[in-house]
Parts: structure tokens; sequence; C-alpha cells
């Protein structure tokens, strides 16, 4: 059985995810040189820190915001729900993101006002088939969802979208992703 590579991705200029401890470290060592500065030492540590999270989060947020189709074809699968929750948070929607493992069928949870919408996210190559309809037809008793939508960046088989329409299942496929995507 072949297994499909993964494409590394270059890391941009690592030693600038340094820096923000460099410096830290820096002005750490300008209050350590007292007892009193320790405490202050330690507070510029965590500070940065912090700090540094914020910005990488606010940073990858601002390139998921950013993306087009094409990107989406080269993202991961968690790249891709994150990418799907950025979407949906421009749209007014409160996201919330089940667990990586154990998710009963459904990787995003979308609330606006009194619904409860379970979202499953596929991002394919090839066409999704049923076994995405039937895993988040599952997730809306779990999740106590009002809608169930399979949202992918591919399109979806006769038999899926024939088993979406049977048990209202809302699909959103490459056209439509799209669609949302140039709308922001």
């Amino acid at each position: 059985m072949f297994r499909k590579r993964r494409r590394k991705r270059k890391k941009r200029a690592p030693y600038l995810q340094l820096l923000p401890f460099l410096i830290a470290g820096g002005i750490g060592w300008y209050y350590i040189r007292t007892l009193e500065g320790i405490a202050g030492g330690i507070g510029v540590y965590v500070f940065v820190g912090i700090a540094f999270k914020f910005w990488q989060y606010w940073r990858e947020s601002a390139r998921l915001r950013k993306a087009d189709i094409a990107e989406v074809d080269r993202m991961s699968g968690e790249e891709f729900e994150r990418f799907l929750g950025e979407l949906f948070k421009r749209r007014g929607f409160k996201v919330s993101y089940t667990a990586k493992s154990g998710d009963y069928g459904a990787d995003l949870i979308l609330k606006d006002g009194q619904d409860v919408i379970a979202v499953q996210a596929k991002r394919y190559s090839g066409s999704v088939g049923v076994k995405a309809v039937q895993e988040i037809i599952g997730a809306v008793k779990m999740y106590d969802a009002t809608e169930a939508w399979v949202v992918t960046n591919s399109y979806f088989t006769k038999q899926a979208i024939k088993l979406a329409d049977i048990n209202d299942v809302y699909l959103v496929d490459r056209k439509e992703l799209i669609d949302m995507i140039l709308d922001k």
C-alpha cells in the first residue's frame, strides 16, 4: 500500500522567532542584577512569551483570512478547519472547534442566535462520499445541533448528495466555497 507523501513546509526565518526572547533576555539580564529585579526579569519573560503567542495567533489568522482556493487546496485538514473557522467568524457566526479525535463527526460548531450548526470539514482532492454525510448526521444529536453542514474544497458524489437531501444536510462544494471566499 502506498502512502501519500506530505510536503514539508519551509520555516520562514527561524531566527526571527527567537528575537523576542533575545530582547527579553537582555532586558531580563539588566533587571536580574538586583534582587528586586529577579521578579521583574521573570515578569518580562512571561510577558514576552504571552505576547509572542498572541502575535503568532494573529499572524496565522491573518494568513487564513487572505487565503484563496489555490491555497486551500494546499492546506492540511487541520489548517482547512481553522480556515473555515475564520471564514465563518467573518460571516457573523460564533465558532468553536471540536476535539481533533473523537469529535463524533463534527469539526466545527457554529452558533448564530438559537441556531447550532455542526460542520464537517473535508479538504479532499477527490470527491467526498457518503461517509462524510453519515458522520455529520450522527453529530447532530451529539452536539444538539439544529443543522448539519459538510464543507469541502472538492465536490460530492451523487450518493452523498442523495443522502444529504434525504437527511436535510447542507452541502457546500468547491463552487460555493469559492463564492464564500470571494464574498468575504
